[in-house]
């Protein structure tokens, strides 16, 4: 299991590391998105989505828990934060093993319905413009994209 870690210094930055990550990336593959509250996890994933082929506007699904978008592969983004303390199942499985892209924040919520197979990531606040993201492959596919995004 490898880790690498990398600033970005600005919004845009973050935003141009993700999209680099989403032409990476390949169906049926899962991350898992963790960071406080104004991290810039919703501006990460904008990136992620772009990167994807996305044209839609990408935003917190906080209220639906589970949006779709489609790109070059459907993109899945899913905000599981509501689901603290719940056992409910919303048919997961489909969407891991599925034809597309999920990003899955608050993770920690759902940790017995995730694949062992995924992409985690954490994001940190550094200062108003600079973020610290953590990347944890839990494949060898996985470890493949982390040397790709090194170069």
């Amino acid at each position: 299991m490898t880790t690498i870690t990398w600033t970005t210094h600005s919004e845009e930055d973050t935003k141009q590391f993700a999209e680099k990550l989403g032409g990476l990336l390949q169906a049926g593959d899962v991350l898992t998105l963790e960071g406080d509250l104004g991290a810039g996890k919703t501006t990460f994933t904008k990136g992620l989505a772009k990167g994807l082929g996305v044209k839609r506007t990408v935003n917190s699904p906080t209220f639906t828990i589970i949006k779709e978008y489609m790109g070059r592969l459907p993109f899945y983004h899913m905000d599981v934060y509501r689901l603290e303390d719940s056992d409910e199942d919303l048919g997961f499985e489909e969407f891991f093993n599925g034809e597309g892209v999920t990003v899955v924040e608050w993770s920690q919520f759902i940790e017995d319905y995730l694949p062992e197979e995924r992409l985690e990531l954490t994001i940190e606040y550094v200062d108003d413009t600079s973020r610290t993201i953590s990347i944890t492959a839990r494949s060898n596919h996985f470890e493949q994209v982390c040397k790709e995004m090194s170069t």
